[in-house]
């Protein structure tokens, strides 16, 4: 498939699907012509002399200094070339790809002016899948993520780093040579253009909530089978209960949660046990937290579209013709939501820990061995995976600390508040990875004490989804080298593996 880039706003799936499957990017006949008469009016600009931020002036406290006509082109790779000031790690490929396509489609949204020469080039190098190579920091999230985009600009015009569809790192100039691709003398006003937005933090945002998707969903099939094997009831899960109070992730989680435990006859076994009134928190709460993950992720998705759809340039060419400079490219909308979600997963992530613990705690396990061991004393079971997990919970609530109330000043106090948005996503993108394995090792943990209840079984999805998890990890027995099965069933959440088993027996919300 291709992703056409028009006048209809791109979406986030199709955002993914160019940074994570290599889809390519074509523009439609409608943006060629628009960006031809957007350049005309940036022309005109040029030729009349008057000074203009971006075209005729330099940039953040030297917006006063006047640029001479015979050095603006200059100026504008001067400007990538000063602001391609990032440093430390590499960043993943699959944000770098993110950052162009959201920044391709601001190029091509009709405020920045390039020229169609320029964006036909960006979204080429996109396609032949030459990364520019973007480190982890330099940008404070206002006047854009600017190191980041700085970096691909710069490789634009054939300098800087970049790696090769093959994963190898070259000269920027080779990567385009090899690729077919000639480099860029950027015009008048198109440095700018290349560099104003919030495109490193959007993409990781569109990312991470395709990911949480995925794994709230998970988190519901791990709930349910840990609620059957610490012999809970699904009663609280009714869908009465939560007409009650109809937020909509918690609905849609308490719905997952009964539909899962249908026709379960360990939940059969002790319907009428009178010693158990009421399940733990961690049980019979599971909807109320997943849910309020869903909800903050449904938020998150609603700003994402906003920004998704919107021309971020400064300054921006406005249908008169006119240029004005604005402050659009400040990042404070993506900023707190990419920190409100990191704070909401934290929460999902440490109430499965709670269920976890719960089922290897002899003394509130309702019968189970000890850690879940096969010859407690001898053997330790599944204690240092909680461990691991309460680990993983710990990191979780330090990344969820606001990056975004953390402005810093910047530019001789010209940039005198910033977002500190692209430090929220990327902490995100570590939360997502860490929410991925803490549900892991809920299902490691969960399949392998539904098995110890033998010969009561779960309901049919949860039993075939716990049976699928222990051929992974070879579910009860002596202890042996644990790692590389929590890795195993990381890895088959990751995928979706896990929940490809449940949805042949029911559709998950």
């Amino acid at each position: 498939m291709t992703v056409e880039i028009g006048v209809r706003p791109l979406s986030g799936p199709e955002l993914v699907r160019v940074a994570r499957h290599n889809e390519p990017v074509t523009l439609s006949p409608e943006v060629v012509a628009r960006l031809a008469t957007q350049r005309e009016a940036i022309d005109a600009l040029v030729e009349s002399g008057t000074p203009v931020y971006g075209l005729s002036t330099g940039f953040g406290s030297l917006a006063t200094t006047f640029i001479s006509p015979d050095q603006r082109r200059d100026l504008q790779r001067s400007l990538i070339r000063s602001h391609a000031a990032g440093i430390g790690p590499e960043v993943e490929t699959e944000v770098v790809r993110a950052l162009m396509t959201s920044r391709l489609t601001n190029l091509c949204s009709g405020v920045s002016g390039v020229r169609v020469a320029t964006a036909e080039a960006y979204a080429a190098m996109l396609n032949a899948r030459v990364t520019p190579i973007v480190h982890e920091f330099g940008s404070l999230g206002c006047s854009g993520d600017l190191a980041p985009l700085a970096h691909v600009a710069l490789a634009l015009m054939g300098e800087g780093w970049v790696r090769t569809p093959s994963g190898e790192r070259v000269s920027a100039a080779e990567g385009l040579a090899q690729a077919g691709l000639t480099p860029v003398e950027l015009a008048e006003k198109e440095g700018l253009a290349l560099i104003n937005g919030t495109d490193g933090m959007l993409g990781m945002l569109l990312m991470a909530l395709d990911d949480i998707e995925r794994l709230l969903q998970t988190l519901d099939l791990s709930a349910s089978i840990s609620i059957q094997a610490l012999k809970g009831t699904d009663r609280v899960f009714a869908p009465e209960i939560h007409a009650l109070r109809p937020h909509a992730g918690q609905v849609a989680s308490a719905a997952n949660l009964f539909a899962l435990m249908q026709n379960s006859p360990i939940v059969a076994s002790h319907h009428d046990d009178s010693t158990q009134v009421q399940d733990a928190y961690s049980l019979r709460c599971a909807p109320q937290v997943h849910g309020t993950a869903r909800d903050t992720a449904s938020y998150a998705q609603s700003v994402a579209a906003v920004e998704l759809a919107s021309a971020i340039d400064n300054p921006s060419v406005l249908a008169d013709g006119s240029l004005v400079s604005n402050g659009n490219f400040h990042g404070a909308p993506i900023a707190a939501v990419l920190d409100f979600v990191a704070i909401a997963i934290a929460d999902a992530a440490s109430i499965a820990e709670r269920r976890t613990d719960r089922m290897l705690d002899k003394d509130r396990n309702f019968g189970l061995p000890p850690f879940l061991a096969h010859q407690a004393g001898v053997d330790s079971g599944l204690m240092i995976a909680q461990y691991a997990q309460a680990a993983l919970v710990s990191e979780m609530k330090r990344l969820a600390v606001p990056a975004s109330v953390d402005s810093i000043p910047s530019s001789g106090m010209q940039e005198d508040h910033v977002s500190m948005g692209w430090h929220a996503a990327r902490k995100l993108r570590k939360a997502v990875s860490a929410l991925n394995d803490v549900i892991a090792i809920e299902l490691l943990t969960g399949a392998r004490a539904l098995a110890l209840r033998a010969p009561l079984v779960g309901s049919p999805a949860t039993q075939a989804v716990a049976e699928f998890v222990n051929t992974l990890t070879g579910g009860p027995g002596h202890d042996r080298f644990l790692s590389p099965e929590m890795a195993a069933v990381s890895h088959a959440v990751h995928t979706g593996e896990v929940l490809k088993v449940a949805s042949s027996f029911i559709e998950l919300k």
